[in-house]
């Protein structure tokens, strides 16, 4: 069977479910709209005349594109009006009984070969579809808000699901102007799921008061390059939203380690401390805009510097970190052992200064661990040990003040905020990748275009070291025994053989 789409419809006129119609009529397609609620669909209508309007006004798109796009949407008065149509995309409440129904309602009406799609973002394709006369029709088509500038959606493929529906929205994706990327029916699909080890992360180093929410934010924000601190983040989507997410997707994975919430945030959320939406998350938004972010501490040039002893477990971050010194006129201290008075600067992965300074025979009163992940070019994060004296911990923050360049100074963490935090998120790129729940072109797509990182998870692990994330990951496994942070199999392999992250068997 072969399924041509050329007209559709769309079951709820929500915000995404208009997105949905609106990419649909501006590319040519016959698009009904159709809601439960009285007169829900004409005022979607008219709202979507209004924003062909503000696109003409922009010019975005011509007076001649807004009224084809507007001739393309009409109303459905009752369920049967959709019965000739070759798509149907629900877009209802997030409830599986509710989603169940409508779907058996619909094959009552509709013909043999319309596809039943469902915009859901948590639930089962294949449970969605398990009391329909043809399960092999329903499939999953989620949408992000907002759905015309978020250009991905993802395909998911129940059970059941025809492979040649999924090449058939694959194809209508690509007329919408969105990029498919294609996913097993598993909890959180690609974006949801890959999207669980920023934030998780990033709470459980608040937790063990390694630094500050600003720290966090400033450190993955200003040196990583996400667009938002993961704090910022979470007051952006909501904690409403977040959390239940962050438990549902836990507990679909049967209490899998490397999902597992925190306490902090259910406790906010009960608070009533959603973020944005109420003035008050993590920061304070009363005057309509972020504040209670605290900026970052500069210490001026001193009179006096240590000469300072370079150690790294990689020679590029010993050659990089000895030029900056050198650039900033800081004596290098050269010697196989430091001296007794020298500033140790140890570029170490997945321990803390302790266990480095331990490792490398230094005196961790005289010790300072540094980032070399991202680099320095941005943005510097050092780490004192517990009894490093407080005349090494000034010098170093202030030589790598020098340039003008911000540095966040941590408490000891098992792994930097950043190697954790990068770490978790390539590591369960390539978990994604090992169960095969979708392609690694597919799994890099969608994170960059779903969640706005700078890279795919699989793709940034080759651009940052695949060699340094697994040796994060193994290092912080032996010296916490927490499984979170074990080694994917994937990772593991690829780095053994010396492959790139991206690479498969049809490379």
């Amino acid at each position: 069977m072969t399924y041509n789409i050329k007209s559709m419809a769309v079951i709820g006129v929500g915000i995404m479910g208009s997105g949905i119609a609106q990419i649909a009529a501006q590319s040519g397609h016959t698009t009904y709209l159709y809601d439960a609620k009285a007169g829900a669909a004409e005022q979607a209508k008219e709202q979507l005349a209004a924003t062909f309007q503000k696109l003409v006004d922009k010019n975005k798109i011509t007076a001649e594109q807004a009224a084809t796009a507007n001739s393309h949407l009409i109303v459905a008065q009752q369920i049967e009006d959709l019965k000739d149509c070759d798509l149907i995309i629900e877009a209802i409440v997030e409830r599986l009984d509710i989603k169940q129904s409508l779907m058996q309602q619909l094959e009552e009406v509709v013909s043999e070969n319309t596809i039943l799609a469902s915009n859901t973002s948590s639930l089962s394709i294949t449970a969605i579809a398990a009391n329909c006369k043809k399960p092999e029709r329903v499939v999953g088509y989620h949408f992000f808000n907002p759905v015309p500038l978020m250009k991905v959606v993802e395909v998911i493929r129940g059970l059941k699901t025809d492979p040649l529906i999924i090449d058939a929205l694959n194809s209508l994706s690509r007329a919408f102007g969105h990029r498919p990327v294609v996913a097993k029916d598993t909890p959180g699909f690609i974006i949801n799921h890959a999207g669980r080890a920023y934030g998780t992360e990033a709470l459980k180093i608040l937790n063990e008061n390694v630094c500050d929410i600003s720290e966090i934010d400033r450190i993955l924000r200003d040196g990583v390059g996400f667009r938002m601190g993961p704090f910022e983040l979470m007051d952006l989507t909501g904690l409403d939203v977040s959390h239940p997410v962050m438990e549902s997707i836990y507990h679909q994975y049967y209490e899998e380690a490397r999902y597992k919430p925190n306490p902090l945030t259910k406790q906010m959320l009960e608070a009533k401390q959603l973020g944005r939406k109420v003035n008050q998350g993590f920061y304070n938004y009363e005057t309509g805009s972020k504040t209670g972010e605290q900026p970052a501490k500069f210490v001026d040039r001193l009179a006096q510097y240590p000469k300072v002893w370079v150690a790294a477990d990689f020679s590029d971050d010993k050659k990089q970190l000895e030029d900056y010194l050198t650039q900033q006129n800081i004596a290098l201290d050269t010697g196989s052992a430091p001296q007794s008075d020298s500033l140790c600067l140890l570029a170490c992965y997945g321990e803390d200064t302790t266990q480095a300074a331990i490792r490398l025979g230094v005196n961790p009163e005289q010790a300072v661990a540094i980032d070399m992940l991202y680099g320095i070019a941005k943005h510097r994060t050092l780490m004192p040990s517990l009894v490093t004296k407080a005349d090494y911990r000034q010098a170093a923050h202030s030589i790598f003040n020098l340039d003008g360049n911000t540095v966040s100074m941590i408490a000891e963490s098992i792994g930097f905020v950043a190697q954790r935090v990068l770490a978790m998120v390539i590591n369960l790129g390539c978990d994604i990748a090992q169960q095969n729940i979708a392609t690694v072109d597919d799994i890099n797509a969608a994170v960059r275009l779903g969640l706005g990182y700078p890279f795919g998870p699989i793709e940034w692990g080759d651009q940052v070291g695949r060699q340094k994330i697994l040796l994060i990951l193994n290092r912080i496994t032996a010296l916490t025994h927490d499984p979170r942070y074990r080694p994917s199999p994937w990772l593991q392999r690829r780095v053994t053989l010396n492959l790139p992250l991206t690479f498969t068997h049809e490379s």
